[in-house]
């Protein structure tokens, strides 16, 4: 007799809404995943099943059977392969059989399986489908659609090995037992399996991961600061359990560290500038080995700089009679950006008053000469510079009377004109003619008293020559006309030591432009005259050129250069005669004398 499955749909279990029952079951116990899962687990055990079947007992009449309830099947045994996706989920394949006297049933299922790993303690629960078959005795057998549905706890005892302590399943079978029971008897004819499987035994834990040793690094925000200003210093845990409370503790040798968990403040107030290193040691309170890491992070403390107080100072003006006032400022900066004062205002003469950047010479009293004006300029932090401005005094002029103002008006200095070639190295003495001496007398006479009232007053003599010798012969031309010119001072009474002679040869020479526009501004000239010479205008310009120059150093007046037309003497100046010569009158014949 043959036993086969036959389904009618109407005893078959709807294992699809067993998920959401698991699903619900494993989120109530997700927050407590356990730490390194293996990828293989194997279980291997003793189980118990109560089948929770009613069959046509053995020897019945299939017309009429006799309900038969199996008693539990004991003893029995289990074993169940999972692979392990990730820490919650893995698929797993289920064997096991029980018998007795009655007969025996058992099992081959696969499905998914839900773990909650714990501290040494998992809790699973698994969904299983496959194949049931169950053997009566004195009956056919039967193979079924089976499915097991439950859970269970495992105790770790070592990393690879488990106590299953205990495992409950809920155990569905549809079997068809319609070859030996009759179709009036439905509930015994295709009866269903709704039993309780119980097991116990080891589980054994392959195919580890390599465990990393846990890390941790140190960062810090900033990493350099000036003195006063916080750190913030983070450490950030690697390879550590995810779900154990880790302890930080936080050391540094700069500063003082206050640490909350994986944060620490560093406070520099009073730290010297400098390079310093914090250190975070991580610590896993429940970790047997490999529970421990540190980090450390260097920052670096810079004092505030100290640069001193830049400073300049100007006086307006820079150069005032003794007497006048002096206005001196002074502008202050620091490079640092701190407050600064300036004081301390002091002169080398004269009296300085003032406040701030700014103060008073006040210059009475004072002596001729440089005077340097002082002042200091100090930061909030004691630093300080200081800088000075120049000023120079000059005495006033003195007073001229009236009778020196009329000197110096008297003293209307003109050059002294040479006729051509003279004096000659041979006659030094020579050349001076008689309106040129006239001149230099008066210039003697004037000086001497200017001299009484202006001692440091001298005369300067500047010599020149015409254009027609060599260089080297107007240069010694126009030094031997200085020198006797000078010579004919002396002997009317000036002292050598005020009269200065300078000689320039040919250069520096009046121009055509120059000779003509002092011509027409002679005025001692007729209209006539001045035309008459500017017709002989190339041999007045080298006699205006024969000359020397007379300067005055107090004033700096320098003497006329118009040429002397109207001197006796002019025309040897100028190259002709010094004067005509007289016509000769022939005595008349007496009357009556006869004719030579």
């Amino acid at each position: 007799m043959s036993l086969s499955y036959r389904s009618s749909g109407r005893h078959q279990f709807p294992t699809v809404l067993l998920f959401p029952l698991v699903i619900a079951l494993f989120s109530t116990f997700a927050v407590a995943q356990d730490d390194v899962t293996p990828k293989w687990d194997a279980f291997l055990g003793y189980q118990y099943l109560d089948p929770s079947i009613t069959v046509a007992a053995p020897g019945s009449n299939p017309s009429n059977p006799t309900p038969f309830k199996l008693p539990a099947f004991s003893p029995g045994a289990g074993g169940a392969l999972a692979y392990n996706v990730n820490d919650y989920l893995g698929f797993e394949i289920d064997a096991g059989g029980n018998w007795n006297k009655s007969g025996s049933d058992t099992t081959i299922s696969i499905g998914p399986r839900l773990m909650l790993r714990n501290e040494g303690l998992n809790v699973f629960v698994h969904t299983l489908v496959g194949w049931n078959y169950l053997k009566v005795n004195s009956l056919d057998k039967s193979s079924g659609v089976g499915a097991i549905l439950g859970g269970g706890i495992d105790l770790r005892l070592v990393r690879s090995l488990s106590w299953r302590i205990g495992e409950a399943d809920y155990v569905w079978a549809h079997h068809n037992f319609a070859d030996v029971v009759g179709t009036q008897s439905p509930d015994l004819r295709r009866p269903n399996m709704t039993g309780i499987r119980l097991r116990t035994g080891l589980v054994f834990n392959m195919g580890f991961p390599e465990t990393t040793p846990p890390s941790a690094s140190c960062s810090l925000q900033p990493s350099e600061v000036m003195v006063g200003e916080p750190i913030t210093a983070t450490a950030t845990a690697s390879n550590f359990h995810p779900k154990r409370v880790l302890t930080y503790s936080w050391s540094g040798n700069g500063g003082k560290v206050s640490g909350k968990d994986n944060t620490a403040s560093i406070d520099t107030n009073g730290v010297a500038g400098g390079s310093y290193t914090v250190t975070a040691r991580v610590t896993d309170p429940k970790a047997k080995k490999n529970g421990e890491a540190s980090c450390s992070a260097t920052y670096t403390v810079k004092e505030p700089p100290k640069n001193p107080p830049t400073m300049s100072c100007s006086a307006t003006p820079t150069s005032v009679q003794i007497g006048a006032t002096v206005n001196v400022s002074c502008t202050c900066t620091s490079p640092d950006n701190v407050p600064v004062t300036v004081s301390g205002w002091t002169s080398s003469g004269g009296t300085v008053s003032g406040s701030g950047g700014s103060a008073t010479l006040n210059t009475t009293g004072a002596v001729a000469g440089p005077v340097t004006v002082n002042a200091t300029c100090a930061d909030s932090r004691g630093l300080s510079t200081s800088s000075s401005a120049q000023v120079t005094l000059e005495n006033p002029p003195p007073v001229i009377s009236p009778e020196v103002k009329q000197l110096e008006a008297r003293l209307a200095l003109h050059s002294i004109y040479f006729p051509t070639a003279l004096p000659t190295a041979a006659n030094p003495k020579g050349g001076l003619l008689a309106s040129q001496q006239q001149t230099l007398t008066a210039l003697a006479s004037d000086f001497q008293k200017y001299l009484k009232a202006k001692p440091d007053a001298h005369l300067i003599l500047e010599g020149h020559a015409d254009p027609r010798g060599s260089v080297k012969y107007n240069q010694a031309l126009s030094e031997r006309r200085v020198e006797r010119t000078k010579s004919f001072l002396v002997e009317n009474g000036i002292p050598e030591g005020s009269i200065e002679t300078k000689a320039f040869g040919d250069q520096h020479n009046l121009s055509a432009a120059e000779v003509k526009a002092s011509i027409e501004q002679n005025p001692e000239l007729t209209t006539e005259e001045r035309q008459r010479i500017i017709r002989n205008m190339r041999t007045i310009i080298l006699a205006s050129n024969r000359r020397v120059d007379v300067t005055l150093s107090t004033t700096g007046q320098t003497s006329v250069r118009q040429y002397p037309f109207n001197a006796a003497d002019s025309l040897t100046l100028i190259g002709g005669r010094q004067a005509a010569p007289k016509k000769v009158t022939k005595p008349m014949p007496k009357k009556g004398t006869k004719k030579k």
